[in-house]
C-alpha cells in the first residue's frame, strides 16, 4: 500500500504512469479507505487464521488477498475528469491481457445506482465498469484521486477465497453469489508470471511500445518507507 501511494506521489511530481503487478506474502484482508470495520470483523478469528489486515488508500469493500493477483495503476490526472474514462483506459489493458490468455471478460453495465456501503465483500456484486466472466465478477477495482494524481487498485481472482470473508465477520451476512475466477475460465490456475507478462504486453501494444521496468530510486524508496508507517498503524487500519 505504501509503495502504491509513493508511486502516486511520483506521478504527481514527475508525470509518470506506472502499472504495478504483485502478490502477497501472507493472506491479507484489505479494507476500503472509508469502509466501516470496527465491531464488524472478529479480530481473534483473523489472528487464528493467520490473516493480516490493512486499510487501502482506495475505496470499496473488503477483499482477501491470497490466491489472486493485485494490480495498481498510478498516473497524473485531471481531478475533475470523468471517473469512468480512467477506468475505461485501464479496462482496455485488462481486457486485452485476459483475452490473450483465453478469458472472455465483459465490462459490467452501469447500474442505476452505486452499491450501498456494507459488510458484504468486494466481490459480492460487480460495480459499473468492473470486469465479469459469464455475469460474475472477476476483477474488482477502486480508484482514488488527489491533487492531480490517481491510484487505481484492482484484484484479479485466481481462485475463490472471497467467499470465506463471511466467516471473518462477527455476524454472518446474507449469502452472496460466488465470484468468477481464472480457474473457472481456464480450467486451471495460471501462474502469476503468465498474467503479469500478458498485462505488460498489453501496455506495450496499446499504450507505449517503449515501456520499461520501473527503477525504484532513492526518492521512491524513501517515500514508500515514510508512508509505510501509516499503513502499519492500527489507528489507521481500524479507524472506523
Amino acid at each position: 500500500m505504501a509503495l502504491d501511494e509513493a508511486l502516486m506521489a511520483r506521478a504527481r511530481r514527475r508525470g509518470d504512469t506506472v502499472l504495478r503487478v504483485y502478490g502477497w506474502s501472507r493472506p491479507t484482508l484489505s479494507l476500503g479507505r472509508n469502509q466501516r470495520a470496527v465491531g464488524l470483523y472478529d479480530e481473534p478469528t483473523l489472528a487464528e487464521r493467520g490473516i493480516d489486515v490493512v486499510r487501502r488508500p482506495t475505496g470499496g469493500r473488503a477483499l482477501l488477498h491470497h490466491r489472486e493477483i493485485t494490480y495498481s495503476v498510478t498516473a497524473p490526472c485531471d481531478d475533475t475528469g470523468a471517473l469512468l474514462t480512467e477506468y475505461g483506459r485501464v479496462n482496455a489493458l485488462l481486457c486485452s491481457a485476459l483475452g490473450s490468455l483465453g478469458v472472455p471478460v465483459v465490462v459490467a453495465a452501469p447500474a442505476s445506482r452505486a452499491a450501498a456501503p456494507s459488510a458484504a465483500p468486494c466481490f459480492a456484486e460487480p460495480a459499473r465498469g468492473e470486469l465479469t466472466l459469464h455475469g460474475r465478477k472477476l476483477v474488482g477495482s477502486a480508484q482514488w484521486r488527489d491533487r492531480g494524481a490517481m491510484l487505481q487498485h484492482g484484484s484479479i481472482l485466481v481462485d475463490d477465497d472471497q467467499s470465506s470473508i463471511a466467516g471473518l465477520l462477527r455476524e454472518t451476512p446474507a449469502p452472496t453469489p460466488r465470484p468468477a475466477t481464472l480457474r473457472d475460465a481456464l480450467g486451471r490456475a495460471p501462474v502469476m508470471s503468465e498474467v503479469t507478462d500478458a498485462l505488460f504486453r498489453a501496455v506495450r501494444e496499446l499504450v507505449d511500445p517503449d515501456a520499461a521496468p520501473l527503477d525504484i530510486d532513492d526518492d521512491l524508496a524513501r517515500d514508500a518507507a515514510d508512508m509505510a508507517e501509516r499503513y502499519r498503524d492500527v489507528a489507521w487500519t481500524w479507524r472506523r
